[in-house]
């Protein structure tokens, strides 16, 4: 049964511009975890990745219902394989209390933008 679902779009030359701004590495490191971030910085077009961990991360948080308290490090995108989120902290929590049991993940890139879909199923 789905429990929740989430999309998310992502314009990757803003969060380019994001990236690359006085910012851009502190913003990195407060978003992403330290294996996104090498998982990213090893590809030339590292914006495209980073916008497509973004995009998932905020249709989690859309699928979870925006729980209170969520923070960026509470999920990870892992890399390796076909996409998928591991969470923990506040983001576990929020998962287990929509009774959900596993988190689907659907990624994409094209025309400058990056898309995710979650499907949360209990």
């Amino acid at each position: 049964m789905i429990v929740g679902l989430g999309l998310d779009v992502v314009d990757v030359a803003r969060l380019r511009g994001i990236l690359e701004g006085p910012l851009g590495a502190r913003f990195a490191a407060r978003v992403f975890t330290p294996a996104e971030r090498t998982f990213c910085d090893a590809h030339a077009a590292r914006a495209v990745h980073y916008a497509g961990r973004f995009a998932a991360k905020e249709a989690l948080v859309k699928a979870l219902g925006a729980p209170a308290g969520v923070g960026w490090q509470d999920m990870e995108v892992a890399s390796g394989g076909p996409p998928r989120l591991a969470v923990r902290g506040k983001a576990a929590a929020a998962l287990e209390g929509r009774g959900g049991r596993a988190i689907h993940l659907s990624l994409s890139h094209d025309g400058g933008l990056a898309v995710a879909a979650v499907v949360v199923e209990g």
